[in-house]
């Protein structure tokens, strides 16, 4: 069958996530018949460069032999049991070793099967923490300026991003922010790191004057990725982390993007030599498999929980918490992790295409280029309201998956490009800024 007889029948009965449906009648669904490695194939042939990683989530490549295998394995043997009163194999091995990588300091993993999902629960049990500590005004959250968690009710409300909320507004608890770190706000002549600095001066006047009210801070550890790629210094995760020992608040590390090497280190907060009260992932948790999220916490937390009271209990449930095939994929993405030594091998390849992306740093039009591990973004200069769209369907006829953020274009790729394949992302790229008005 053709892209076409897709086509049709896609736009006909499926209703297609952060999507204006009616765009479709003139950019038209790009129907995917497979994928391998880094690319994706439709039905008429073509392939796409996943530069990506399919919304951040493709890790190894697409259709990976090691995650197939893995997963074949399962689904002889279990495929998914409630995790209310059993419990399974897959999933006490990926809690030991998620709390393995965090030194053991967060060490109660909570399953659910989405980013929101995950942000959710951690608001919850932040808020329930405190009621069970006799501490029931402490029920606000704070969260940066321009910043994203997720479309859920609980996670938009803590969402600083107006095209999200603005609709739903009357369903939404209210939350605050602060300013946001991002280096692209610096004034003239400030350094990153000042401005950092500045931002955690307003943190701090902020949590003096709300500590009582407050439970928690929500941030995305370095690069604030629906804000167009916002990148700041590691201070202000370090600072974030004082301030909010200091006025007895949770910091809440969202982690389901910039986790699992997105940022050059296995977790983004390692950067700041810090350990969050809750750590929320999902996206590259079970290599672009399947969905699966989860929330590491500390003994502390998991404490305030422990009790003969069911009402002190942490009564949430989803039915496929800890589904056995998503945690086998999850398992098998730790393997490849430490078999290839993957955090060397992608530092080798970000100074590949950290030289090859020179060429787009110096264009013309380019402003703010930013690099952060395995995450690069620039800001185009461009009068062009419609830039994003017109981006997203030039580079499709260039063999290349790109998803701009308004002007920002960006980079966040599957870790397993080789240098043909890093060629092709920065050439096609460049044709782009020279074509595109």
């Amino acid at each position: 069958m053709s892209n076409a007889h897709y086509l049709r029948r896609s736009v006909a009965a499926v209703w297609h996530p952060c999507t204006q449906m009616k765009v479709h009648e003139s950019l038209p669904l790009v129907p995917i018949a497979r994928g391998e490695g880094a690319w994706l194939y439709d039905f008429d042939g073509r392939r796409y460069l996943d530069a990506v990683s399919s919304w951040w989530v493709n890790l190894f490549g697409h259709a990976n032999p090691r995650i197939n295998a893995a997963l074949h394995g399962q689904m002889d043997r279990l495929e998914h049991v409630m995790l209310a009163g059993f419990t399974h194999e897959p999933v006490i091995e990926l809690s030991e070793r998620l709390s393995a990588l965090t030194g053991g300091s967060l060490g109660h993993c909570f399953y659910a099967s989405d980013g929101a999902s995950a942000i959710e629960i951690s608001l919850k049990m932040s808020f329930h923490y405190w009621r069970n500590n006799a501490k029931p005004e402490k029920r606000d959250f704070l969260g940066l300026q321009n910043g994203y968690h997720g479309e859920t009710l609980g996670a938009l409300g803590v969402t600083d991003a107006a095209l999200f909320r603005e609709a739903y507004a009357p369903l939404l608890r209210r939350s605050a922010t602060v300013p946001s770190p991002d280096s692209r706000l610096a004034a003239p002549g400030e350094t990153a790191q000042d401005y950092a600095l500045r931002c955690v001066d307003a943190l701090g006047l902020y949590l003096e004057e709300h500590q009582a009210t407050t439970a928690a801070f929500i941030i995305e550890p370095l690069v604030q990725c629906a804000a167009r790629m916002a990148m700041y210094p590691a201070e202000y995760l370090r600072a974030a982390r004082e301030l909010c020992d200091r006025f007895a608040v949770h910091l809440i590390c969202d982690e389901i993007a910039v986790g699992f090497g997105r940022t050059g280190t296995f977790f983004a907060h390692e950067q700041a030599a810090i350990r969050p009260d809750f750590l929320c992932l999902s996206k590259g948790l079970t290599g672009g498999y399947l969905p699966l999220s989860v929330v590491l916490s500390s003994d502390r937390v998991y404490a305030a929980f422990y009790s003969d009271e069911v009402t002190r209990g942490f009564l949430h449930s989803h039915s496929y918490t800890g589904n056995a095939l998503a945690c086998t994929a999850a398992l098998a993405t730790l393997d490849i992790f430490g078999e290839d030594d993957v955090i060397v091998a992608n530092r080798g390849t970000a100074c590949r295409l950290n030289e090859l992306t020179r060429v787009l740093a110096g264009h013309p039009r380019v402003r703010n280029f930013r690099n952060t591990g395995m995450i690069w973004a620039f800001d185009v200069a461009t009068e062009d309201p419609g830039f994003a769209r017109r981006c997203f369907a030039a580079a499709l006829e260039r063999g290349l998956l790109l998803r701009p953020i308004g002007n920002t274009v960006y980079f966040m790729p599957p870790y397993v490009l080789d240098d043909s394949e890093c060629q092709h992302l920065v050439s096609r790229t460049l044709e782009l800024l020279d074509t595109l008005p």
